[in-house]
């Protein structure tokens, strides 16, 4: 769980379903370096996917559907360690914000530090359908803007 999450109980059902999926994804990034993991690791999170419907929209606005999202998460998640720190969320609709500041240290790299958005969208029958990722970093060897 990103550090500083809420309690689940305190928030609405769909918050609820994002900070699970982002529990998930923490876990299955460390398993993901362990021999044997596969892209089956991740299939905790399609329990709480409409598989046939999935959309992320990435931080260079590449498309991917369900399987495309998986196969990246594995390559991403068995050359990373991943952690993030809770900022905010918000519930509204069908959809939930959530701000995090992430931490990434590729293996063999520094540590990368961004803040990020996603927006998470669900279907009627409360499943994730749609993914938007914005990310906000300070380039390496740049200053501060």
């Amino acid at each position: 769980m990103a550090i500083g999450t809420p309690d689940p109980a305190s928030l609405g059902p769909l918050s609820a379903k994002v900070l699970a999926f982002g529990d998930c994804i923490e876990r299955a990034c460390k398993a993901a370096k362990e021999p044997g993991f596969g892209v089956d690791g991740w299939d905790e999170l399609s329990g709480l996917v409409n598989t046939a419907t999935f959309e992320r929209v990435g931080n260079f606005m590449e498309r991917m559907d369900w399987a495309g999202y998986v196969a990246m998460l594995n390559q991403w998640g068995g050359t990373t360690d991943f952690w993030s720190k809770f900022r905010r969320i918000t519930e509204t609709g069908n959809l939930v914000f959530l701000e995090l500041e992430e931490h990434n240290t590729p293996k063999d790299a520094p540590e990368v530090i961004c803040n990020s958005l996603s927006l998470y969208e669900f279907d009627a029958g409360g499943k994730l359908c749609h993914l938007d990722i914005y990310l906000q970093y300070q380039p390496s060897g740049q200053g501060a803007y």
